[in-house]
């Protein structure tokens, strides 16, 4: 019998595409895998935006640093940040 909610990973594609909606990111129906990205502010860049990619950049070295604030890692496919 079902839980009533949803499990696994249809539920955390899902879940990722919810998130890209929200940052107003475009969401596709892509074969491709969802990678996860870096998003924050940085003195020359205010405005929250994409940094980089969460296995190129570390978002804790980054903050720590004080070179960017506001860090999220959600993820998106390669294409809505493109």
């Amino acid at each position: 019998m079902g839980k009533g909610y949803a499990e696994g990973p249809a539920a955390e594609e899902a879940q990722a595409r919810l998130e890209a909606l929200e940052l107003g990111l475009a969401v596709t129906r892509s074969r491709r895998r969802a990678r996860a990205a870096v998003f924050g502010s940085t003195q020359d860049e205010p405005e929250w935006h994409f940094l980089g990619w969460a296995d190129e950049v570390d978002p804790d070295a980054l903050f720590a640093s004080g070179k960017a604030w506001g860090l999220t890692v959600v993820r998106v496919s390669p294409d809505a940040v493109a």
